[in-house]
């Protein structure tokens, strides 16, 4: 496999996009919780402790998948450098590290997505 400078350059807006969508998910999130343990503070509701707990979780995954991303674009730039500098096995590595980042960035966002909607079900199920 024959690795140049534009190769690992194509992930930059790729992965730029996936932590713009991560960051949005963060900030709807944390306004939600806000909103919610206002909520609790108030009445008490379990309800909303319980929502909170799952948001939490949620939260959490979002910062790891932010991590991954930011990971994996940081190992870009350096298979960059590193191809700049003629060291391309050492390039091949670190691009195929990035690569494994971002997977596992977006397996995490099928995760968080799976909990979303079940929690999103288990809301709707009061309506029945």
């Amino acid at each position: 496999m024959e690795l140049n400078l534009t190769t690992p350059g194509l992930l930059f807006s790729a992965i730029s996009l996936l932590l713009l969508a991560y960051t949005n998910r963060f900030l709807s999130l944390a306004n939600l919780i806000r909103t919610l343990h206002g909520r609790y503070k108030e009445t008490g509701d379990k309800g909303a402790k319980a929502q909170i707990e799952n948001l939490h979780n949620r939260v959490r995954l979002i910062k790891n998948m932010q991590l991954l991303g930011i990971g994996s674009l940081f190992l870009s730039v350096f298979c960059m450098v590193s191809l700049f500098a003629g060291w391309v096995i050492l390039g091949k590595i670190l691009f195929g590290l990035s690569l494994i980042l971002l997977l596992i960035s977006l397996g995490m966002m099928m995760i968080e997505i799976q909990i979303s909607v079940k929690a999103l079900n288990i809301h709707l199920r009061d309506l029945d």
